[in-house]
């Protein structure tokens, strides 16, 4: 279809060029008859006539071929995907690109944008829910409003009030105003320094997480007979979280030993990454190898690999992201992924194909295993956890219908989703 579509790029580079189309003929040295049966993609051309063509317009000949509307094809296919309503005419995107790049342009950066924000807004909805110090910022700054309200709300409504009270709310009002101010600008100075600052984490799995993704989320020192003890965790700041870091590293050190980086290697080259081929060939569980491949380097398992580890409540424990696959960091998860599935049916392996709703339409594999993590004793309920390992979808034959999920109620756009916990904050969605 591009190569059809030589004669209109040619056609819009002449009129930017403020050319009339027998000026180009005679500079091409080519009747303007042919010409206008280039343009209007008639004849196909190439070669010498190509360049000097290319040349008498000032462009490279790969504008004229390929165009540079080959990145926004694939930039404004993407926007159609992710659109809320409508339904795009994707036969003719190639021609709108080669014929209008830039509205094309436009369309393409506009989405873009709205794909950044939305991340943002992601970011932001988890951390107001969850990060501690907001919280109690946002707590100190209402109440302090609220005090202000009712002060002014007796002062406006009292007719007759005596000096001696009047003045001391006026002082009630003064003292809390000041408050008030204060604790705004120690709220902006924070949402402000937030992302410069040296450790803006405040919860333990915020820590542990910024830890492995600093390390990649490999170990070599755990490989062979490794201990789990040997890594140092001097860069995590308090107790807790080197306590959940801790606990993860002897997880995966246990993995390694029963799944060796090398034969586990040789086995994905020979047979393929398949989790159940994998649990059979090393006599392991669903929950040791999905764990395992998250926290193998790419090289060996070829491509990013995402993973999200939960308890029965729902809670993440640990996540590796993955790109494309938005992962809020402290629960309250779209309840249709995979991992929440499997606590429904423990022991049972689930395999499923997801999109995420709101975002590029990438389509990701899924498997979740949930396990009894330990048994208190004779007569008493287990603690079960559950694990779900995600990455993009290979070119397999496997192809079940596609699960649409959400990154969490709160920015998900699918109003009509009958597992919504609460109105998302998005009116009209992405």
């Amino acid at each position: 279809m591009r190569d059809t579509l030589t004669g209109s790029r040619i056609r819009e580079r002449r009129q930017i060029a403020g050319l009339r189309q027998a000026e180009l003929a005679r500079l091409a040295g080519i009747s303007a008859s042919y010409l206008n049966l280039i343009e209007h993609n008639r004849r196909r051309i190439g070669g010498k006539l190509l360049v000097d063509i290319a040349a008498a317009l000032s462009v490279e000949p790969s504008v004229l071929t390929k165009g540079i509307e080959a990145t926004l094809v694939s930039a404004l296919r993407e926007a159609a995907d992710d659109a809320v309503g409508q339904t795009a005419e994707l036969d003719g995107l190639e021609e709108f690109a080669g014929r209008f790049p830039g509205w094309a342009g436009v369309l393409a950066q506009m989405h873009r944008r709205v794909v950044s924000l939305e991340r943002n807004v992601e970011m932001l909805s988890d951390r107001l829910t969850h990060d501690p110090q907001l919280a109690a910022s946002m707590h100190e700054v209402l109440s302090t409003a609220a005090a202000i309200r009712s002060t002014a709300a007796i002062l406006a409504d009292t007719e007759d009030i005596e000096a001696e009270w009047r003045e001391r709310f006026h002082k009630n009002l003064h003292q809390d105003a000041e408050r008030l101010a204060g604790s705004s600008k120690a709220l902006v100075t924070f949402l402000d320094e937030s992302d410069t600052a040296v450790d803006p984490r405040g919860v333990p799995l915020e820590e542990v997480e910024a830890f492995f993704q600093a390390r990649d989320y490999t170990f070599p020192e755990l490989e062979g007979r490794g201990e789990a003890d040997i890594i140092d965790l001097s860069d995590l700041n308090t107790a807790a979280a080197r306590a959940v870091a801790r606990d993860m590293l002897e997880t995966l050190s246990a993995d390694a030993q029963a799944m060796p980086m090398d034969a586990v290697a040789s086995f994905i080259q020979d047979a393929g990454p398949d989790p159940i081929n994998l649990a059979r060939h090393f006599s392991v569980d669903m929950a040791t190898v999905l764990r395992r491949l998250a926290c193998l380097p790419e090289s060996v398992v070829s491509g990013p690999i995402g993973l999200v580890l939960c308890d029965a409540s729902g809670s993440i424990l640990f996540l590796k992201p993955v790109p494309g696959f938005a992962m809020p960091r402290h629960g309250e998860a779209c309840p249709l992924w995979p991992v929440f599935t499997a606590l429904n049916r423990p022991l049972v392996p689930v395999r499923k194909r997801v999109v995420q709703t709101g975002r590029a339409s990438a389509t990701f594999e899924c498997f979740a295993y949930a396990w009894p993590h330990s048994v208190a004793g004779y007569d008493q309920d287990p603690a079960y956890r559950s694990v779900m390992l995600v990455r993009p979808e290979p070119e397999t034959a496997f192809e079940p219908a596609v699960t649409e999920v959400g990154p969490n109620c709160r920015v998900c756009p699918r109003n009509d989703c009958t597992a919504r916990r609460e109105p998302s904050i998005l009116s009209e969605g992405f």
